[in-house]
């Protein structure tokens, strides 16, 4: 079994804060990405198309998921696309100088008893020689400008507990630490 973090946007009571938002329907202020443009510096903020497959694929086996092999690429290939084609994603991908150095997944769902959808983050990378440049800071504020259009009550990410750097970034992007979450392996993951 693996425990982690789990983080979730919120300012002040979030009792109070869900209940703005239930019954106003108003987006709360949230961090604004460096520059409006989704470039901040050297880096773009983009959302992903069908034609990231690869350097999605390459990000993901740095965040420590399956490397793709010849098997199992098509399937990938599948599920990314359906990814990209669904209308409760907005995931994002970070560019420097036309290289890929990050990406940010993000899904819309709801939530039994909420009237309104809650914005999860299930994977955050940027790339071990480009941390350190705001890639991660501009593609957290992004999604968090994102969901708040989209009116939901809160962003959630789970970061596995060896992740320190990255708790302090979702810390300082206005973001707490309210919980854990367990795993239960049922099967060995795809090769």
């Amino acid at each position: 079994m693996v425990a982690a973090g789990r983080c979730r946007l919120h300012r002040g009571d979030p009792q109070d804060e869900r209940r703005q938002v239930r019954q106003e329907g108003a987006a709360r202020e949230v961090p604004d990405p460096r520059a409006p443009n989704g470039v901040t510096d050297e880096i773009t903020i983009r959302p992903i198309t069908a034609d990231d497959f690869d350097a999605v694929a390459e990000l993901l086996a740095e965040l420590g998921r399956p490397t793709l092999s010849d098997a199992s690429r098509a399937a990938a290939a599948e599920v990314y696309r359906r990814h990209v084609d669904r209308s409760d994603t907005a995931s994002l991908l970070a560019e420097r100088d036309g290289r890929a150095i990050g990406f940010c997944s993000l899904e819309f769902r709801d939530r039994l008893n909420w009237g309104v959808e809650q914005a999860w983050i299930p994977d955050l990378i940027v790339t071990a020689d480009t941390r350190g440049l705001g890639a991660g800071k501009a593609l957290l504020a992004r999604a968090f400008q994102l969901a708040a259009q989209r009116g939901c009550w809160s962003v959630t990410l789970e970061s596995g507990y060896q992740r320190t750097a990255a708790h302090e970034l979702y810390r300082s992007s206005g973001m707490s630490n309210d919980g854990y979450y367990f795993l239960l392996r049922m099967a060995d993951p795809p090769a």
